[in-house]
């Protein structure tokens, strides 16, 4: 089945208790390719009654999941895994088509997931608990790991497959089931793409489509025990403060605006080249995206020379043609990023690249490769995430400087620095204020390493051992086999502890 006529089966669907099944709301959404402005399908927002059912049958599938061994559960995701892995063209030109980003791109996203899955199937069962010294003779003390529940999962559209897998595959090889709210933009992907679930429990993985009433009936329900977010601050404070009321756990990720330092010792060639990988990947539309980039004053017009040159070679337009960059993936992202270009125009900086849309594109929400230079650190693009492909310059006069502007900043996902100097490496890594930090490695990913970040970020980690445990409890227990009575503690205290003196009155 090719994928347009993929997307007209699942327009109007959800996914729940095993089986894609028509929506009842009445709430219609066009889906849109954002590259030839089509109509390619529409997705219809979940009613509160298909919401009841589908949090009661992800609860009654996680009782019994809980049930399976680790061992069972991880060959049943590693099959999960190898389904995605051949599917990834399929999926990958779905995804194209419905949010804009390269096919090449689309297809690492897919193999991104598979490796994800791979790693959490492995893990979960590598450390389930560990045993502890105990403090009586005789006694046995020891951790064990306990599923959430229902984990609800509120997806962005620009990696909807990765983060999916990152948070999904991690909570079922803990025992969760999980529902997804995928984004608007990009629904009709995510449905095809769960069939790589197909062999776990029915009800197991399900998928409701609509916008934010849907996550907020998901997000507020008596009977789902987690959330997972990404998105942006303003419904990721909103999400946490209604978890919060509920004592529900929640793992906030609400991205970035993230430095990028370059120092006189960098090797600028290589610097400016993952500057523009760091800046125009997935058209800017990375929550670690290079947003904000402080060049030394010494290497400042070396840099913007080279940063300009390989802007301009970027390949822009549709992505399933020969290109490095697609389009952005909404009408209403366009707009929002055309305010912000404006913006940064009143406010002095200049164009060294781009700075438009592109002329030879008449239709889609295509966008330059932009390059800023002279830009003030308290201009508005220095401070508020870009989310499109634009790098802004700031010339700056010492390594301390550069710190410092970094760190200031409400975000702090990502920091990327270019130096061989290894005292700046070593302060660097100290002293920059992020989940993360890129030394000479702009954008890696570790499916070992903890994903997230700080101030208004987010807080929680995906990914690694820290990641798996975002979704399971840690349970304490002490066992006395012989059940011998605690006369070191219990009633009656003996006189010798009591009291030497006389009490007052």
């Amino acid at each position: 089945m090719d994928a347009l006529q993929t997307f007209s089966t699942l327009s109007g669907k959800h996914l729940i208790a095993g089986r894609i099944t028509p929506a009842q709301g009445i709430t219609e959404r066009a889906v849109i390719d954002p590259a030839t402005e089509v109509r390619i399908g529409t997705i219809t927002d979940a009613t509160r009654t298909e919401v009841d059912h589908a949090v009661d049958v992800a609860n009654a599938a996680q009782k019994r999941w809980r049930r399976i061994n680790y061992h069972k559960r991880a060959e049943l995701l590693h099959e999960a895994a190898l389904h995605m892995r051949e599917s990834r063209l399929q999926i990958g030109e779905m995804l194209t088509r419905e949010m804009g980003k390269p096919f090449k791109e689309s297809v690492d996203e897919v193999v991104w997931s598979s490796t994800a899955t791979d790693y959490y199937a492995e893990i979960a069962r590598h450390e389930a608990g560990r045993v502890l010294g105990p403090v009586v003779d005789g006694q046995f003390n020891f951790t064990t790991k306990d599923p959430l529940g229902v984990v609800v999962i509120i997806l962005p559209f620009n990696y909807p497959l990765c983060l999916l897998c990152w948070q999904a595959a991690a909570a079922i090889a803990c025992g969760n089931a999980v529902i997804i709210k995928p984004s608007e933009l990009t629904t009709l992907t995510t449905l095809q793409f769960v069939d790589a679930f197909k062999m776990l429990p029915p009800g197991l993985v399900q998928v409701l489509a609509g916008g934010g009433e849907v996550g907020r009936s998901l997000v507020e329900h008596a009977d789902t025990h987690m959330v997972a977010f990404t998105g942006g601050i303003a419904t990721g404070r909103a999400v946490a403060e209604a978890c919060a009321r509920l004592y529900k756990r929640s793992l906030i990720e609400t991205s970035g605006n993230d430095p990028f330092i370059v120092m006189p010792s960098a090797p600028i060639d290589v610097a400016a080249r993952g500057a523009v990988f760091g800046a125009y990947l997935n058209c800017g539309q990375v929550c670690a995206a290079s947003e904000r980039f402080y060049v030394h004053e010494q290497v400042y017009a070396e840099f913007v020379e080279k940063l300009s040159g390989y802007a301009r070679q970027v390949r822009i337009g549709n992505g399933l043609e020969r290109v490095d960059m697609g389009p952005l993936a909404a009408e209403r992202e366009l707009q929002r990023y055309l305010a912000l270009m404006q913006s940064a125009n009143q406010e002095g900086a200049k164009v060294a690249v781009g700075g438009g849309r592109p002329a030879h594109l008449a239709k889609g929400w295509f966008v330059d490769a932009t390059v800023l230079v002279d830009v003030a650190a308290d201009a508005r693009i220095m401070n508020t995430e870009s989310f499109g492909p634009v790098a802004p310059v700031c010339r700056v006069s010492s390594f301390d400087e550069a710190i410092t502007l970094a760190n200031r900043s409400q975000y702090a996902l990502g920091s990327t620095i270019y130096t061989l100097d290894l005292h700046e490496t070593m302060r660097a890594v100290e002293e920059l204020e992020a989940g993360m930090v890129w030394v000479n490695a702009p954008l890696l990913d570790n499916d070992a390493g903890p994903f997230g970040g700080r101030k208004q970020s987010g807080m929680g980690r995906q990914l690694g051992s820290e990641g798996l445990d975002s979704f399971r409890h840690t349970k304490f227990t002490m066992i006395d086999p012989a059940a011998k009575p605690h006369d070191f503690w219990w009633f009656p205290y003996s006189d010798a502890e009591s009291f030497p003196g006389k009490p007052q009155t």
